[in-house]
């Protein structure tokens, strides 16, 4: 009997469908020589630093840097029924080998090696990699399933990752909120990600506009002066130019071809789905999930642009099931062989729409996922088009002893662009010729000024994160989601865009960061190296004791931000220390609660239990429970009685739970 195990309760449904496995039993399915079940995602992480030893579960300097001798993962508590039937499954006599079907990536594989180390199974493990989700794709895939530990390199890779994300947000989110008192989350690729939006924001408040003036001189076509400094000269050249006719000096012509812009990979189309239809990228990711899961597109997590060079006789029918998608006509020649190229495909070929997308297909899902879909459909049938050909065309004209230029666009063939939303516009110039004199009908001063630099949107950010090697294009939404979670960052909508702008907490965060923790040069240099034990070139131990020792110098050498108090005022007014972890706890609008982010300790001010003696928790009575686990009230109402009596009410917390006890 073989077991195959998907990360997902739907992607096993799908496997099970193409392979004819039909009996359903509880948590998994059975065939007559299979069994299919899934993992529900991450079933199991990394343990808590309160694992480890329970000093670690109250957050203090003195028990930094926290590095852990032998590393432990744990199932997490909600998932602990689907482990127990893996488990049950790998230990099955029957069962001779283990199929890891989860998705073909990093965190694929280590989703599933650690649910397979954690039920003790060592059975023989081959590994399902594909790309798309069709049936045919799966069948083939399971026709030349790969020997598991050909993916050994990617799974250290995947824990290394994993470990050096623990070991930075663990140690530098309690070390800069201890120092700070203030709950500052701090992350080995969040915190780059936000130095960038950080940096842009002060380059806008740091630019100053400058003005410049240009001549404008109305003739047949209009022509412009170079910029100038100042309304006199200007002034002074418009005044020199007027009456007097114009001399084409220069005509300069040259034709110009744009080739086709390759397929998407997850962060273009992410770039591309942000710019026309207004998505987030983690909406883009989303929206590409479920297609790919309905079996509508190619494996989105991708980085890759091209397709093999097997599937080039195929590009035809991944061309007319594009022009269906978006109700085009096909290209006049299907440049297949410019999209196909081997050494161009790292795990998984481009995004695309597969061959399942038919018209009833496409009826029947949401409009969000149909509008993704069509922009793959279009980048598909851009791909295999000719160029873009334009002739461009240059005057340069001399008046008043001073040159004037204007620039011209003839489209000779639309190529790929004819498939494009916004289209390609001919903007020719008049025939002209040099030497050829022509009257002058007005002069115009024409006033700007020098634009600020540009703050990030989503499409932007994501450039920007993929130029500086940030993340990956499986996780960078994901980064932008929490910046947004933790208050870093907001999104900021504008007439013609939504812009990414810092918070002041989130600047203030990167003002006190030491500069190893926001430079994007840090976390390309681990995506390096990462990459690097992925290919077996680099020892997960050496990689593992880099991260240790940059989290140990920053605890032990660190010296804070003079200032700090005015880069973090409280939210709210601290009346206490938390019995649990022993942070401030702050009082808000409905109640009092713990700053510290991985606490879960509050008080609500309507409390039931003091509601039905007619009381609230106020700052007092908060005080007076967190400083002295009592607090002495008069006049609380009895509901057996209905009299009211004093009393002593005493706070019990067993680190779970808060409840309240009466002393007379």
């Amino acid at each position: 009997m073989r077991l195959i195990i998907a990360e997902k309760p739907s992607v096993a449904q799908t496997i099970a469908a193409a392979l004819g496995v039909k009996k359903r039993r509880d948590g998994y399915l059975e065939g007559d020589d299979m069994l299919i079940s899934w993992c529900v995602g991450h079933l199991a992480g990394l343990a808590d630093a309160a694992i480890y030893d329970p000093k670690f579960g109250v957050w203090n300097l003195d028990a930094l840097p926290i590095i852990p001798e032998k590393w432990r993962h744990v199932v997490r508590s909600e998932k602990q029924k689907q482990f127990k039937i893996l488990s049950g499954l790998m230990a099955r006599e029957d069962v001779t080998e283990v199929v890891n079907a989860c998705d073909a990536g990093r965190e694929g594989e280590y989703i599933f090696r650690t649910v397979y180390a954690l039920a003790g199974c060592r059975k023989p493990i081959k590994r399902l990699w594909i790309s798309s989700m069709e049936d045919e794709a799966i069948r083939d895939g399971m026709a030349h399933l790969k020997d598991g530990a050909e993916y050994d390199g990617l799974y250290r890779a995947a824990l290394c990752r994993s470990k050096a994300d623990w070991l930075v947000g663990i140690n530098a989110t309690r070390f800069f909120s201890l120092l700070y008192h203030h709950t500052l989350k701090v992350g080995r690729v969040m915190s780059p990600a936000l130095a960038l939006i950080v940096q842009r924001e002060a380059e806008i408040r740091a630019f100053t506009p400058e003005p410049f003036f240009m001549v404008q001189l109305d003739l047949n076509p209009t022509v412009f002066s170079e910029k100038l400094k100042s309304r006199e000269e200007a002034a002074e050249l418009a005044d020199l130019c007027r009456g007097k006719p114009c001399t084409i000096r220069q005509v300069t012509r040259r034709q110009k071809y744009e080739p086709a812009p390759k397929l998407y990979d997850l962060t273009t189309l992410q770039r591309e789905a942000n710019r026309v239809l207004g998505y987030t990228a983690q909406q883009t990711l989303d929206y590409a999930q479920s297609l790919y899961q309905q079996k509508l597109c190619t494996y989105p997590r991708t980085d890759s642009r091209f397709l093999t060079d097997d599937m080039e006789p195929r590009v035809p029918e991944y061309v007319a099931v594009a022009a269906k998608i978006c109700g085009a006509d096909l290209p006049a020649q299907i440049n297949a062989g410019q999209i196909c190229d081997s050494s161009k495909v790292s795990d998984h070929f481009a995004l695309i729409p597969t061959l399942s997308c038919t018209e009833a297909v496409l009826a029947s899902i949401p409009a969000g996922e149909r509008a993704l879909l069509k922009l793959l459909a279009l980048s598909v049938l851009r791909a295999v088009s000719g160029p873009y050909v334009t002739e461009e065309t240059e005057v340069v004209a001399e008046c008043g002893g001073r040159d004037f230029s204007a620039k011209g666009r003839t489209v000779l063939d639309t190529g790929w662009r004819r498939y494009t939303e916004d289209g390609a516009e001919d903007k020719p110039l008049p025939a002209l010729c040099e030497g050829q004199r022509i009257e002058i009908t007005g002069t115009t001063v024409k006033e700007g000024k020098t634009a600020a630099p540009k703050r990030y949107t989503e499409a932007s950010l994501l450039a920007g994160m993929e130029s500086a090697g940030i993340g990956t294009p499986a996780t960078r939404a994901e980064i932008i989601e929490k910046l947004i979670a933790a208050g870093y960052m907001a999104r900021k909508k504008t007439k013609k865009a939504v812009q990414l702008v810092p918070t002041p907490i989130g600047a203030s965060l990167i003002t006190i960061l030491p500069e190893q923790l926001q430079s994007p040069e840090l976390t390309a240099e681990w995506e390096k190296r990462l990459s690097e034990v992925e290919r077996g070139e680099l020892s997960p131990e050496d990689f593992d004791a880099d991260v240790e020792n940059m989290i140990s110098d920053l605890v032990h050498n660190y010296t804070p931000v003079n200032g700090s108090e005015i880069l973090f005022s409280e939210k709210g007014a601290a009346v206490g220390k938390c019995p649990r972890c022993g942070f401030p706890v702050e009082e808000r609008e409905k109640g009092f609660f713990c700053r510290n982010p991985s606490c879960s300790f509050y008080l609500w001010k309507e409390n039931s239990f003091f509601t039905r003696k007619h009381k609230s928790i106020t700052s007092t009575v908060a005080e007076a429970l967190l400083n002295d686990g009592k607090v002495f009230l008069k006049d609380c109402y009895s509901e057996k009685k209905g009299k009211s009596y004093d009393a002593t009410i005493l706070l019990d917390d067993d680190g779970e739970r808060t409840s309240f006890r009466i002393a007379f």
